[in-house]
C-alpha cells in the first residue's frame, strides 16, 4: 500500500483542484480521512482476520463499492441540506473518487496479495500490470526504516510529482478560463 501520508496527499490535492469557493474545515478533514480510511482494515489482522479474507487487508474496504457506500454516507450525513442538488452530486462524486483512489493506488504497488477491486461481487485480488510503487510496510515502527524511506521516495516519484503537475495544470486552466469569463463580462459592459 502507499503510505497513509500519500493517501492524505491525494485527498488534499484533489480538494485543491476542485476548490473554487472556500471549503470548510469539515470538507478538508473528510478529504484527508476518506482516502486513508480503507486501511483501517489492517486492524483485522490483529483480530485474527486473515489477510485474504473478504474483510481482510486490501479486501472489501479497498473496493470502489465501499467507496460508493462511504461517499453516500458522508454526503447524506454532512451535506444533507443540499441532498440531490447539483452541488450535492458533485460532493458525492468527489468523495467517491478520493476514497476509490486508495484501492487504485494500492493496485500499483509491488507487494501484498493484491486488491479486491470487484468486491463484494468477486473477492479476487488484483494488481495492475505495471506496479512501480514500493509497497509500504504495515505498522508505524516498520515505516521508520530504510525500507520506509525507500517507499516514500517511490511515492514522491510516482504519485506526488504527477499529482503536483496535475494540480498546477488544473489551477492554471481554471484561472485562464476565469480570466476569459471576466474579459467577456468587461467587453459586454463596454459594448
Amino acid at each position: 500500500m502507499p503510505t497513509i501520508i500519500t493517501h492524505a496527499v491525494v485527498g488534499i490535492a484533489s480538494g485543491k483542484t476542485i476548490a473554487i469557493e472556500k471549503k470548510t474545515f469539515l470538507f478538508w478533514t473528510l478529504s484527508v480521512i476518506c482516502p486513508i480510511l480503507p486501511d483501517a482494515d489492517v486492524i483485522g489482522l490483529g483480530l485474527g482476520i486473515p489477510y485474504g479474507h473478504f474483510f481482510g487487508h486490501r479486501g472489501f474496504f479497498h473496493s470502489p463499492f465501499f467507496a460508493l457506500i462511504l461517499s453516500l454516507i458522508i454526503s447524506l450525513t454532512f451535506f444533507r441540506e443540499r441532498v440531490f442538488s447539483k452541488s450535492w452530486w458533485k460532493i458525492l462524486l468527489y468523495f467517491f473518487i478520493i476514497t476509490a483512489s486508495h484501492g487504485i493506488l494500492d493496485a500499483f504497488t509491488n507487494g501484498g496479495l493484491g486488491i479486491a477491486l470487484l468486491s463484494p461481487f468477486d473477492n479476487t485480488r488484483y494488481f495492475f500490470p505495471y506496479t512501480p510503487v514500493e509497497v509500504s510496510p504495515i505498522g508505524a515502527r516498520a515505516f521508520f526504516t530504510n525500507q520506509g524511506l525507500k517507499v516514500l521516495a517511490s511515492e514522491i516519484k510516482w504519485i506526488w510529482m504527477p499529482l503536483l503537475i496535475l494540480c498546477i495544470s488544473l489551477i492554471i486552466i481554471r484561472k485562464i478560463l476565469q480570466n476569459n469569463v471576466n474579459d467577456r463580462k468587461v467587453q459586454s459592459r463596454l459594448s
